[in-house]
């Protein structure tokens, strides 16, 4: 029906009978075929393709989204792509829904760049994604939203194109100034204290109770955001650092200009050169925000309070 190799299809749904039986047929459609499947689903909803799935859940690799797609920004490189990149001789079936019903406000704007930037990444590759909508529990502007960003759309009726797909609208759309902090532990940097930054957001995060691997986490995207600011952003920045609804937020603004809707997103050849620091942020937070014009750009990684 399709003559894109690449199909990215909403599904929209009515509980959990309508669920099983969509996302089950599509898997072992894919299975028949003899393409790799994956699926990366909430916990709740896995759990249901997994028992009707039976046996052949052991051909399925099967993710638990809300960890690897707890940061929108990393489901792309960390998920789609290196599920897809593995197998780069076979069409490739893929359902992600990395939007349900009790993502907060503050990450659904990077869920909807997410699905949007979708389409951009995978053109011309030998790839289905299949994003399940809740339509009982997600609002309407989100199933709205869903219509933008896929240019298929399907339920228990069946599958038309989307007559409102404009994903660059969503992009544009969700790229607002970011709400101010009340208050926030703040430094101005260039290349003479770059590890002041570190230091900043090492002693918040540390007061907030991380330590060990997840502390050194923070001083990691920390310091990739603050050496973008310095190669890519003016040569200087501003880190601020503030507590948020049970997070740890870092912010890195300065003078730059991202133009590039996928940086961050494409996984990187460690044997190549080249910067690779949002991508790094993005692998390593539970969430990133982003809000760029000509002249200024503003990054925050989030991190769950420990």
């Amino acid at each position: 029906m399709w003559s894109e190799p690449f199909v990215h299809p909403a599904l929209f749904y009515r509980g959990a009978g309508e669920y099983v039986a969509a996302t089950t047929t599509f898997i072992r459609e894919g299975l028949a075929a003899g393409e790799p499947v994956a699926v990366a689903v909430p916990p709740w909803n896995l759990a249901l393709i997994e028992a009707e799935l039976g046996a052949q859940a052991g051909d399925v690799l099967l993710l638990d989204m809300t960890q690897a797609g707890r940061n929108p920004g990393r489901i792309i490189p960390g998920v789609l792509r290196a599920f897809a990149d593995r197998h780069p001789d076979h069409h490739v079936r893929i359902i992600g829904e990395p939007i349900w019903p009790g993502r907060t406000e503050t990450e659904y704007p990077a869920c909807a760049q997410h699905e949007a930037l979708i389409n951009l990444s995978f053109t011309g590759r030998r790839v289905t994604i299949l994003c399940p909508y809740d339509l009982v529990g997600l609002s309407g502007e989100v199933i709205r939203e869903a219509a933008r960003t896929h240019p298929v759309l399907r339920d228990t009726a069946g599958e038309w194109i989307s007559a409102d797909y404009a994903p660059e609208l969503v992009v544009d759309g969700h790229n607002r100034p970011l709400a101010e902090p009340e208050k926030a532990a703040w430094l101005s940097f260039d290349h003479t204290n770059l590890s002041a930054v570190r230091g900043l957001a090492a002693r918040e995060a540390a007061a907030l109770g991380f330590q060990g691997d997840r502390l050194d986490d923070i001083r990691l995207a920390v310091a990739e955001l603050g050496a973008n600011s310095l190669d890519h952003g003016g040569g200087s920045g501003v880190l601020r650092v503030w507590a948020e609804d049970d997070r740890l937020v870092c912010e890195v603004s300065d003078a730059g200009h991202i133009t590039d809707p996928l940086v961050g997103r494409r996984p990187v050849d460690p044997r190549d050169a080249g910067s690779r620091g949002l991508l790094i942020v993005n692998l390593l937070s539970d969430l990133v925000r982003v809000h760029t014009r000509a002249g200024a750009t503003a990054v925050r990684a989030y991190f769950d309070l420990p």
